[in-house]
């Protein structure tokens, strides 16, 4: 055995063909030993290492086969005492020895090893190296580790030089990585022998501990050991009472620190002024940021920085630029952070003008956009919807040399997904991932919603199973927008086959599926479904919202049930809860719809009684029930009432008063109410015009129906449609054929899809009227169109035919009807 080989003042000599090598379970290794089949210790001489000191200034016998074969019968026990012994006598060549087993023979060295460096370390006070070296073994080790290795340390290296260095950089890199109570414990057992902690261990600790009163005692500790403060350590601790709230006690301990020897600091009134700021006491930081001067301090870039971001989010941007001039005016130079908070505070205000502004005068500073800069001009152009200069911006920052981090690309995918452009997202979520960026929760969240709005929703379930197999889980929010986007775009089975597989799955975290599903059954009239699963929800102990009862109601109201409907107005106060306005009006449209008018303003009458304010939504069904009855004088009244209460009538509430009137014949008071709503800034919608330009027809002014239309088309205001096609039937009846021949073909040269339905109405109209010339055109347009004959056209064009005598088109026409099968039973 190597029984002697710590003993290095003497020849040591390795007989390796008698060497006793321990069996290999107990190897730590990772690479194989070197094949005897090649090379065979017995052909091989002795090796005399004559001088241990000068081993290390052989690079040659590193690399020699007979070292190789040495290094890796070697065991964790034998490499412990040699670097144990070398540790003592050749500190460096112990440090050299350990990385190369370590770095070359992948060697898992044991805690005694690395103990033996950092002492060597210490001892060499190369103390960030130190740092270093124990926060990989402090990492390896993980929580709870610090009983073991201080027991190891207090037993087998007491009395080595530098302990207390060890010691102290143990505890403090055990709270650098977040092991609080490792870090605890280390410093118990450094006051049980006698070892003081640094200040930088302490405020360690402190910055730790700052959310927590544990901080006092770290802190009175510090008081106690006699250990000399430093700037920060006052300034930790007014932060960690700034951040529990407690903002009096912060400022009482900044004054008693002017009767101790510890003067405020700069540090203390920049966690002051930030922590105000952040709660939004911007007046309160304004004065410690004055009280500063008062101590002969003066501002620092980031003291002015933190106020300056604080009066931004504020929405005060002449103050934050009034301070930016006294920031040059006291020779403290706004950096590029100063001028991307200022860009960020014009951005939140969706001031683009301003946030451009601030990065010319950045650059005129001979200032260099960064990262920040680039991303806060990103979310600036996709909050105002410019997405091409979104894309321009990306193609400058790759010019530069930048690449989009997370939240630019959040943003930009957020973007495109509003402008419906999932596609395009799902492009740059592969891109993404390309420059080695890992899409998170957030990512895939806006990408599955944007592609279940497009009605992509295979799309979304395939990026739904990516997403769990890169072990990132969904939340409620990612749940629901594929639900809905089933329930909507796909069928109601697929809907609900998803919902029960959440359900099995124990993922359903709160009422919001439910309300999916429940909402979805209402609408389709399947209340007994709707029913069901609210009792379900009751059974499984998870409380429902008021969106659970309104979609109920909506289902009862739509099955007509509204007696039952009623019913559950008591539910909801059962339940705690307050019916809202949607609870009402949805009771009251379902009561105006039955053409209970009464039961509508009792409904009313309660909703006032219980302080609830009407919405523009409700109004309008109070409109539309007036109307109904004829009271048009009401209507109107109520909504002179809607105007005065601020409550502004919307482009459904005047059409259904419009419409009213125009079947009153009334089409003075129909324009009339037109140009209110173009008064109130209020757009007229192509319903609105459908309306008015039916209403003229219906009321046989057809003159004015083409007057009023052609200054529509004048005015690029696009019509759908609808619009020509009342127009259409109107001269068709009238027998203006040429008149409805030219509208025709205008509509087709707007792009509109025209359908056999469209022909057929223009074809009957022209039937009645006996117009057959007419008539043939039309059926031959159609024909051009790839428009296949059905039944009925066939039918009214071959009775038009026989009535005005033209034998030879019906019988034409009759054989290629009788070819076709058209012909009926």
């Amino acid at each position: 055995m190597l029984n002697h080989i710590h003993q290095w003042r003497r020849p040591l000599q390795f007989p390796l063909k008698t060497l006793s090598v321990t069996p290999l379970s107990s190897l730590i290794f990772t690479k194989p030993s070197v094949s005897t089949a090649t090379s065979s210790a017995a052909d091989m001489e002795p090796t005399t290492l004559d001088d241990p000191a000068a081993v290390h200034k052989s690079k040659d016998l590193y690399s020699s086969l007979c070292f190789k074969i040495l290094v890796e019968r070697l065991n964790s026990v034998q490499v412990e005492r040699i670097i144990g012994d070398l540790g003592v006598e050749y500190p460096e060549f112990s440090t050299e020895l350990f990385y190369l087993l370590k770095n070359e023979y992948g060697f898992r060295h044991s805690r005694v090893c690395y103990f033996v460096i950092a002492y060597v370390l210490a001892g060499e006070r190369r103390l960030k190296e130190l740092r270093s070296f124990l926060q990989e073994m402090v990492e390896e080790e993980g929580s709870g580790s610090a009983p073991s290795l201080s027991e190891l340390l207090g037993n087998r290296f007491r009395v080595w030089e530098s302990n207390g260095f060890v010691w102290d950089m143990l505890a403090f890199v055990y709270s650098r990585s977040g092991m609080v109570d490792d870090a605890l414990f280390v410093l118990a057992k450094m006051k049980d022998l006698g070892i003081r902690a640094s200040i930088m261990t302490y405020n360690s600790l402190l910055v730790n501990l700052r959310h927590t009163n544990i901080m006092w005692d770290v802190y009175e500790e510090i008081k106690a050991s006699g250990t000399p403060q430093s700037e920060y350590t006052n300034s930790i601790l007014i932060d960690g009472l700034c951040r529990q709230s407690l903002f009096q006690e912060a400022v009482v301990f900044l004054r008693e620190s002017e009767r101790t020897e510890s003067m405020p600091t700069i540090a203390s009134f920049n966690s002051l002024i930030s922590r105000f700021c952040k709660v939004g006491y911007i007046d309160v930081a304004k004065s410690f940021f004055c009280m500063m001067f008062k101590y002969g301090l003066l501002p620092d870039a980031y003291s002015y920085n933190i106020l300056i971001h604080g009066l931004c989010i504020a929405g005060s941007m002449e103050e934050a630029l009034e301070f930016t001039d006294d920031m040059e005016k006291h020779g403290v130079e706004p950096d590029v952070v100063t001028y991307n908070i200022l860009a960020k505070g014009f951005r939140l205000l969706g001031i683009m003008g301003g946030v451009l502004e601030i990065i010319r005068q950045m650059k005129l500073k001979g200032l260099d956009p960064n990262i920040v800069t680039y991303t806060i001009l990103m979310c600036g152009h996709c909050q105002t919807g410019n997405i091409e200069k979104v894309f321009e911006l990306r193609e400058e920052m790759f010019s530069h040399g930048f690449q989009l981090n997370d939240i630019a690309y959040s943003v930009l995918l957020s973007s495109l997904c509003k402008k419906g452009r999932a596609g395009e997202a799902l492009s740059l979520l592969h891109e993404m991932e390309s420059v080695g960026l890992k899409p998170d929760l957030v990512t895939y969240s806006i990408l599955i919603h944007g592609l279940c709005k497009q009605g992509e929703i295979q799309k979304a379930i395939q990026l739904y199973n990516e997403m769990l197999s890169n072990a990132i889980f969904p939340n409620s929010f990612v749940h629901s927008a594929i639900l809905l986007g089933l329930s909507e775009k796909g069928t109601l089975s697929e809907a609900w086959t998803f919902f029960d597989a959440l359900k099995k799955s124990d993922l359903m975290e709160d009422i919001v599926l439910y309300n999916i599903m429940i909402y979805r059954y209402a609408k389709l009239g399947k209340i007994g479904e709707a029913a069901q699963l609210y009792k379900e929800i009751i059974e499984e102990g998870i409380t429902p919202s008021i969106v659970t009862f309104n979609s109920l109601i909506y289902g009862y109201c739509k099955s007509r049930k509204l007696a039952e409907a009623k019913t559950w107005l008591d539910t909801i106060n059962a339940n705690g809860l307050v019916p809202t306005a949607v609870t009402y009006t949805t009771l009251m449209n379902a009561l105006c719809e039955e053409g209970d008018i009464h039961g509508m303003f009792e409904v009313l009458s309660e909703m006032e009684a219980k302080a609830v304010e009407p919405t523009n939504v409700t109004y309008t069904v109070v409109i539309k029930g007036l109307c109904k009855r004829q009271r048009l004088q009401e209507s109107l009244q109520l909504l002179d009432s809607m105007h005065a209460k601020g409550i502004s009538p919307d482009e459904i509430t005047y059409n259904t008063i419009i419409h009213c009137f125009c079947k009153n014949q009334d089409m003075r008071k129909a324009f009339q109410l037109h140009n209110e709503m173009l008064h109130h800034n209020l757009q007229p919608s192509s319903v609105t015009y459908n309306i008015l330009i039916n209403g003229l027809c219906v009321n046989r002014d057809l003159k004015e129906a083409d007057r009023f239309f052609s200054f529509l088309l004048d005015q690029n205001i696009r019509l759908t449609k609808t619009a020509y096609l009342t127009l259409i039937k109107a001269h068709c009846a009238k027998g203006d054929a040429c008149k409805a021949d030219a509208l025709f073909r205008q509509m087709v040269e707007k792009g509109f899809e025209i359908s056999i339905r469209d022909y057929s109405a223009v074809i009957n109209r022209l039937s009645k009227k006996n117009l057959t010339t007419n008539m043939k055109g039309f059926l031959r347009m159609m024909l051009f169109d790839g428009i296949s004959l059905d039944q009925e056209i066939c039918l009214v064009v071959l009775n038009a035919f026989r009535r005005v005598g033209d034998l030879n088109s019906e019988f034409e026409l009759l054989a290629v009807t009788i070819k076709h099968g058209l012909l009926p039973d």
